[in-house]
């Protein structure tokens, strides 16, 4: 009586198994690609509202790329690489301003020893005078190299300020226009 109901009940269990399988094998979540679409590259969230298939969804966000380009002016890809170039710009004043800074020093202290051993030399104390003098034209240099460093340094940090905020109202302006472009397209888009 046990080997019979355990036949049946075995062979439910099976086609149980048998189903749950197959429908498990149908519901699989594939892995991402890893390849971002050019709306995901840009940070702007594009969702195929009418039912686009990936290829359609990157032919019109290429086709919408290209438009915003020539509405607003502004390429993505361009106002990054100008940013990066300020960027460098301003570092390298920054540090041409400090390696003057370093050299001035020195200017002023020849330049000062000189007016002192010279002044020196008219009140008697030719050395005494060149010393003084050279101390003199240091700190006075050092202290103009300074300012001017200071100067350029505060410069190179507007022109950096002012860059970035060019660049995300660019970068602004380029994202409204790709995604009205999009929402023609019937995609319902965020950034």
């Amino acid at each position: 009586m046990l080997a019979a109901i355990r036949m049946p009940l075995m062979a439910c269990l099976t086609s149980t198994l048998a189903f749950w399988s197959a429908v498990h094998a149908q519901t699989t979540i594939s892995a991402p690609t890893g390849t971002k679409s050019l709306a995901a590259t840009l940070n702007v969230y594009a969702f195929p509202g009418a039912g686009q298939v990936a290829t359609q969804q990157a032919q019109d966000e290429t086709e919408c790329y290209n438009w915003a380009v020539n509405e607003t002016g502004n390429d993505p890809f361009h106002i990054a690489k100008q940013a990066e170039q300020q960027q460098q710009l301003a570092a390298q004043q920054q540090q041409q301003a400090e390696q003057s800074k370093s050299g001035s020093a020195v200017k002023g202290a020849v330049a000062g020893a000189a007016g002192g051993a010279i002044i020196g030399a008219i009140a008697g104390n030719a050395g005494k005078g060149a010393a003084i003098g050279a101390g003199v034209g240091a700190i006075g240099n050092r202290a103009r190299a300074t300012s001017q460093a200071n100067q350029a340094s505060q410069q190179a940090q507007q022109t950096q300020q002012a860059s970035a905020k060019l660049s995300a109202h660019q970068m602004d302006a380029f994202k409204k226009a790709f995604s009205a472009c999009l929402e023609a397209k019937k995609y319902t888009v965020k950034f």
